[in-house]
């Protein structure tokens, strides 16, 4: 049986128990394998119309591409940003253990 591919897939919020809280939802909802807490962090961003600066905390999902659609749909309902980032980027490499860890993971 082929791995499913895997993503990486990155969010920004506004405190560390916001993070969590995050990480542990998609996790228990088998939408992400993993999530990794980073923080804080500067961000420098234009919004409507200002140039705006704030201290968030970065959340990188571990999900396959197959699960993308259901953590994106669980971040956009459990998010408190009203457009919050949700970037995924492919995994092009990894080891077989770690992938098959993830898919294993995500599978409902």
């Amino acid at each position: 049986m082929e791995t499913p591919a895997c993503l990486a897939v990155l969010t920004t919020t506004d405190s560390a128990g916001k993070a969590g809280e995050l990480a542990r939802g998609a996790v228990a909802a088998r939408v992400a394998a993993c999530a990794q807490i980073s923080g804080p962090v500067t961000s420098v961003y234009r919004w409507q119309g200002a140039v705006e600066t704030a201290t968030e905390w970065q959340i990188h999902f571990k999900t396959t591409e197959v699960r993308y659609p259901a953590l994106e749909a669980y971040l956009r309902e459990a998010h408190a940003y009203e457009t919050p980032e949700i970037i995924a980027t492919p995994v092009v490499a990894g080891g077989a253990d770690y992938l098959r860890w993830v898919a294993r993971e995500t599978t409902p």
